[in-house]
């Protein structure tokens, strides 16, 4: 005897059911992408939304610079609406506690400047140069070849030295870089390399603590934080940034006779 087949599901139907995969997907993408601050941010207007057509949503979205950030926030209202527009913010921001609740590790997360396009899901360098520094609460490390033009960044590392983090700037003086920092409190600790048989320090690296670094192309320069066409990464975890920050502690070491304090 055969048996029958199963029935149609309708378009509306099957709309729900891949929403109903989606949308646990797209949270925890954007949890593992926005900063703890911002993740924050958002789940106090999602506490204080109605629904996926609360206005609240839309203005959040559109406060967003992050390159692919707002297309990935409306990809979650859009699922939300499509699989259970019945739920009110308050049950999806429980979901979005869920998800920050659940240990992971840590996506490397593209950094850029420069021409972005709309796609592009990656954050803006100058925004995550402030981020890295004022994360740190011990130690921060910064190395860059050239630095000028950094107004926001050298008083965030005031800040820094405010909150008793111990600075350690690492910079090329054939390009006068520590003129960008003379304002700095003299508990800065700045190192230059030693002129003779030591290659020109091209590194650019700020390293808060040992769990967070942005490793990539940029210098500190205005330009560089905006303009230019610059890639970096933002790494995560001791595992990843620890040999980092230990290699230019090496570097700053007195039996490596790389660099000096000055």
């Amino acid at each position: 005897m055969s048996s029958l087949p199963p029935p149609r599901r309708s378009q509306g139907e099957l709309r729900r059911e891949n929403a109903a995969t989606q949308l646990p997907e797209i949270l925890v993408a954007v949890c593992s992408r926005l900063p703890e601050e911002r993740l924050t941010a958002w789940q106090e207007v999602l506490r204080q939304s109605d629904g996926p057509d609360d206005p609240l949503l839309d203005q959040f979205t559109n406060a967003q610079f992050a390159s692919g950030l707002a297309r990935q926030l409306v990809e979650v209202t859009r699922a939300w609406r499509a699989d259970a527009p019945e739920l009110t913010g308050a049950a999806l921001e429980l979901a979005v506690a869920a998800v920050r609740a659940i240990p992971r590790p840590s996506p490397v997360q593209p950094v850029i400047s420069g021409p972005i396009g709309p796609a592009t899901q990656a954050r803006l360098t100058g925004g995550v140069v402030l981020e890295v520094i004022r994360s740190a609460r011990s130690s921060l490390l910064i190395a860059t070849f050239a630095a000028h033009g950094v107004v926001d960044g050298v008083e965030e590392v005031r800040k820094a030295v405010g909150r008793g983090v111990t600075v350690d700037l690492l910079l090329e003086e054939s390009t006068g870089a520590s003129a960008a920092f003379t304002r700095l409190p003299d508990e800065v600790r700045v190192w230059h390399r030693h002129s003779a048989g030591t290659g020109v320090l091209h590194a650019k690296l700020i390293a808060a603590d040992r769990h967070t670094a942005l490793l990539g192309s940029a210098n500190l320069t205005d330009r560089a934080l905006s303009d230019n066409i610059e890639l970096g990464v933002v790494l995560r975890g001791t595992e990843a940034v620890g040999p980092l920050v230990d290699h230019f502690r090496w570097l700053t070491s007195p039996g490596s006779g790389v660099m000096s304090r000055v």
